[in-house]
């Protein structure tokens, strides 16, 4: 009777530990070409990064995500010769990204390197940047909606801005209108999740905007629930607490300018349906609209920056759906005060930050960060954009974007919030 109770137990035991190297060998060869070989120890090291704790160990791991890194980083080093598959998403040609005269007039962009003889000692800057932060999110003054929640409260399906590259220990939460094209552009190169006739890309720039923004291209945590399952979890934190997280940010005005250039002065089938169309109805009293973009701009039927503002501070738009992420606010997207990122880049500093945040990676000599669209969208228009919108509903949007700008020390636009 005692040997085959033993013998269950022990049929079951081994069950269970198939199943986790069944996980482990999905994801070593499952469907996105992302690797573990590199899971669990940083691409640089210790103190590359301002902030970063040196002799980090799997001790300080609760019970279940020490097992889980310790069982997964054995099995990569018995499966090392197994051949990695690829969800290939095949590319015909490599062709550049081309940008349409009319896009480039609207959006102000050009593709010209821009040399900045900023002396700023980027190390301390992002000392103080980091320092900020932290310190906001532990002010009890200073509150905000989601900010007091744990990592675990954060639903899955807001985990999908956080983009992560196991080859290099690398995550990135990419923000909407702050250079997250030529982000994305640069994690596909070192994630090697993206094939041009069978061969991994190797110049950012070649990557087609269309392949760039297919979500099937990227893994991203809210993947981890179909590949991980209950486990989802533990991994996440296990590479929270070990790769290197990154984001980039704008001051948020300036930012709502530039996603409302994109989104509705270019026509945007997607946008003008969705959006556009209830806008103009509700702030603008047209009815009998057309049924394509084209055919409105024809007519000269266009959402105005006023209709857009009155858009975001309408209540019964968030009941209907969360903010589009082109207008969500950045500690929405990238849970500032749950992660604790390592490094902080800003839009206006973005050639500088860019430059040296690949190095602190380690991977400069792989890539260099694309000669950034130069959007002239910047500050100095907020009194012109912003001169027609009433001040009272200029305060709600403050305070509809106060974290943000809090949070990241951009400064309040008080030329903008007093009469």
């Amino acid at each position: 009777m005692t040997k085959a109770r033993l013998l269950r137990l022990s049929v079951v035991l081994v069950s269970i530990f198939m199943i986790l190297l069944i996980i482990v060998y999905w994801d070593n060869v499952g469907t996105a070409h992302f690797y573990l070989h590199t899971s669990f120890s940083r691409p640089h090291s210790s103190g590359a990064i301002p902030g970063i704790t040196a002799g980090e160990d799997w001790e300080a791991l609760p019970d279940v995500d020490e097992f889980l890194a310790k069982l997964l980083s054995s099995s990569l080093k018995q499966n090392s010769s197994i051949p990695r598959k690829t969800e290939q998403l095949l590319v015909q040609g490599s062709s550049k990204p081309v940008v349409s005269n009319l896009e480039e007039n609207v959006r102000g962009y050009d593709w010209s390197m821009h040399n900045d003889r900023n002396s700023l000692d980027r190390e301390k800057l992002q000392i103080d940047r980091r320092r900020m932060l932290r310190e906001f999110c532990a002010n009890s003054s200073f509150t905000f909606p989601t900010k007091e929640r744990s990592f675990d409260d954060i639903p899955n399906y807001e985990l999908n801005h956080l983009i992560v590259d196991d080859r290099h220990g690398i995550i990135y939460c990419y923000v909407p209108k702050v250079a997250c094209t030529n982000w994305k552009r640069v994690m596909i190169v070192l994630s090697e999740s993206l094939l041009d006739q069978g061969v991994p890309y190797r110049n950012p720039l070649d990557i087609p905007r269309e392949h760039v923004h297919n979500t099937s291209t990227h893994l991203t945590f809210n993947k981890f629930w179909r590949r991980y399952g209950k486990f989802s979890r533990h991994l996440m934190k296990i590479k929270l607490k070990k790769y290197t997280k990154f984001l980039f940010v704008r001051d948020p005005f300036v930012r709502l300018i530039s996603a409302f250039r994109s989104k509705f002065e270019l026509e945007n089938e997607e946008f003008y349906q969705r959006f556009a169309i209830p806008m103009l109805k509700l702030y603008s009293n047209h009815t009998n609209l057309p049924t394509s973009v084209s055919e409105a701009f024809r007519a000269g039927l266009k959402v105005s920056f006023s209709d857009f503002i009155q858009y975001l501070l309408d209540p019964r738009t968030e009941k209907m759906a969360p903010f589009n992420e082109h207008w969500r606010q950045v500690y929405r997207l990238c849970h500032p005060c749950q992660i604790d990122y390592d490094f902080i880049g800003k839009l206006e500093t973005l050639n500088e930050d860019a430059t040296y945040l690949l190095q602190l990676l380690k991977v400069d000599r792989l890539l260099r960060f694309p000669p950034s669209y130069r959007n002239r969208t910047a500050s100095s228009w907020e009194d012109n954009w912003f001169a027609k919108i009433p001040l009272a509903w200029r305060q709600q949007l403050y305070k509809l974007y106060e974290a943000d700008f809090v949070l990241y020390g951009y400064p309040k636009p008080e030329n903008l919030l007093k009469g």
